[in-house]
């Protein structure tokens, strides 16, 4: 490892910071902190600290695979300063030229868009990532654009008018201008493996897969971060200091979505909206659940092999893929093995991940023809929320008989599981409303859901049995649409 610094560019100007004996910043500094201590850029606020504000929204330019910028909005609380290495951090001071303000940020004045001004700068990041994005953009991407910024004064119906208004005409502005010169910056930065140690902490960031797996090898109890959606919490929210990091997220051979014709295999650094928006058509249910996964901000950001590595039992993916009959790739130096998704995980937050391993890859096998997938999750409110209950189906009928099915359920026991007592009394019986009322009554063979602040075990147990009237109306609508 030999690079001690990091370099991006911020002001449209090149900035560096090294690790080395004078250095008071840690590793595990966030880009909201690093912000927020610069004179200059004061406009990205500290609301919530874990995602789900809005507030310190930014948008980090990053080179893509074809020397393209690609601009996305994130959660600067949930990103640690080494993930920034390479790329440009564009805040709203940025925005304006001069005296003329940039058309986001125009249409918010005029439309009335803005009362406290305290979230108005992370509205204007997420929309003027947005205006960056190729192609038109529709009410509905409005939405998914800001439903990872919360506001309590102005309302959101003139910030949704004033988001129709800058994005009818998109087109050129000061970023676009300077484009060229801005890539030439970017393709300038050392992107060898990084080391920044201080006498706390150790922070590896590798950039090859084989690197990485040496490392883990070495430092078996070495925190792995991606995204860092999750793992940032414990900074953020618990003030943990963590001693020993391997950052994967500048490994660009986990960061690819490989379709065939046996079925997609998926990079464990694929980010979540990567794969929402590009299997949307060959995956649907797995699209459904991503649309309401988490915010925009945090989809950009968060990676599949997090998700499933966390072995939440509300991870709103566990259950999805399940349904698809997914496989885990694990790797190590040693070699590699595959798993089934519901084999590993084996209880509350623990898997069959060794100490010496990564998730490399995510397969899913092709859709079966003649199959129904399915997808609900329950939660207080449909965007920027973490399940209550989830559930997957994977459908099989003939001669309107239930031929094959499995059920997987979130939130209903210590890890996602499947429904076997359901699952057997269903198979062979007519796919009928009242078949399914009755197949409640398994769930209860199934499950022993617990209390919690999110919903009394009771409730648990009736939004399960709910959503299999869920699949059932689901499957009415998609045989009427088919």
């Amino acid at each position: 490892m030999q690079r001690n610094y990091i370099e991006f560019l911020l002001d449209e100007s090149l900035h560096k910071i090294s690790w080395d004996s004078n250095q008071k910043l840690k590793p595990t500094t966030t880009l909201l902190q690093y912000l927020r201590s610069l004179p200059n850029h004061k406009g990205t606020k500290e609301g919530c600290a874990e995602g789900d504000c809005g507030a310190c929204t930014v948008v980090v330019a990053t080179l893509n695979n074809q020397n393209q910028l690609s601009y996305k909005a994130v959660n600067s609380c949930l990103i640690f300063l080494p993930q920034i290495h390479g790329k440009q951090i564009i805040t709203v001071e940025n925005l304006s030229q001069g005296q003329r303000l940039h058309p986001v940020q125009l249409s918010m004045v005029s439309m009335d868009a803005s009362q406290c001004g305290f979230c108005t700068p992370g509205f204007i990041m997420s929309l003027f990532a947005l205006y960056k994005e190729p192609g038109t953009s529709t009410d509905k991407d409005i939405q998914y654009a800001l439903a990872g910024n919360l506001c309590r004064c102005t309302g959101y119906q003139s910030i949704l008018n004033a988001a129709r208004v800058a994005l009818k005409n998109k087109g050129r502005d000061k970023f676009s201008e300077k484009e060229a010169e801005t890539i030439e910056l970017l393709k300038q930065i050392n992107r060898e493996p990084a080391l920044f140690s201080t006498e706390q902490q150790h922070y590896f960031q590798p950039t090859h897969c084989s690197d990485a797996l040496e490392l883990k090898q070495k430092y078996s109890n070495a925190l792995l971060i991606s995204g860092n959606s999750d793992i940032g919490l414990k900074v953020t929210k618990k003030n943990e200091l963590l001693p020993l990091i391997i950052d994967l997220s500048e490994i660009q051979e986990l960061n690819k979505i490989i379709a065939l014709p046996q079925g997609v295999y998926i990079g464990s650094n694929t980010s979540l909206n990567q794969i929402k928006n590009e299997l949307k058509e060959s995956y649907p249910a797995l699209h459904k659940i991503l649309a309401v996964f988490g915010s925009k901000q945090i989809r950009e950001v968060a990676t599949l092999g997090g998700n499933i590595s966390s072995a939440s039992p509300i991870g709103d993916t566990l259950p999805v893929l399940m349904a698809y009959n997914a496989q885990v790739i694990l790797r190590s130096v040693s070699g590699k093995r595959n798993l089934m998704l519901s084999d590993f995980i084996t209880s509350y937050r623990k898997t069959q991940l060794r100490p010496d391993e990564i998730i490399e890859q995510v397969f899913i096998p092709k859709p079966e023809e003649n199959r129904f997938y399915d997808v609900e999750k329950i939660s207080k409110r449909t965007d920027l929320d973490i399940s209550t209950v989830s559930a997957a189906l994977q459908l099989k009928i003939e001669n309107k008989q239930i031929k094959s099915i499995q059920l997987y359920f979130g939130g209903m026991a210590s890890y996602t599981q499947t429904a076997n007592h359901t699952q057997d009394f269903l198979k062979g019986k007519p796919w009928t409303i009242d078949t399914l009322t009755q197949a409640g009554a398994y769930l209860e063979k199934d499950f022993a859901p617990i209390s919690d602040a999110r919903a009394q075990a009771e409730g648990r147990m009736l939004f399960a049995k709910n959503l299999l009237l869920k699949f059932w109306q689901n499957h009415q609508k998609n045989q009427h649409h088919d």
